[in-house]
């Protein structure tokens, strides 16, 4: 069975995102529905999978970064509102069979994400 593992990178300090809040919902249902919310470690990773095993199923998910709520904790000036407040990505889930890692490496002005394995 597979899983869903995230890890952030502030691409700004160069240092993992340690205590961004992240959420996962599934955007199947109307209205989404949450089913994981964490902060990241002081690696930048969940200490568990966000999903896993029967509960991976195939469908669609949002991930939501918290990135200004973390920028502010870490002391950066940001403008009001801020240029990025949360970042959602939107992915889907063909294989549950399969290990899909989704990771965000961010800055107060910029994001990628990729999928991982």
């Amino acid at each position: 069975m597979g899983k869903l593992t995230t890890h952030v990178l502030n691409l700004a300090a160069g240092i993992p995102a340690a205590g961004m809040r992240i959420e996962l919902h599934d955007a199947d249902t109307s209205p989404p529905r949450l089913l994981a919310q964490e902060r990241t470690n002081g690696d930048g990773r969940c200490a568990r999978s966000l999903l896993e095993g029967g509960f991976l199923r195939v469908g669609r998910y949002t991930l939501t970064f918290h990135v200004a709520e973390y920028f502010r904790s870490t002391g950066t000036q940001l403008s009001e509102p801020p240029f990025l407040d949360e970042v959602v990505v939107h992915f889907g889930i063909a294989n549950p069979e399969q290990n899909y890692h989704v990771p965000l490496l961010v800055s107060p002005w910029s994001y990628s994400t990729y999928r991982g394995s």
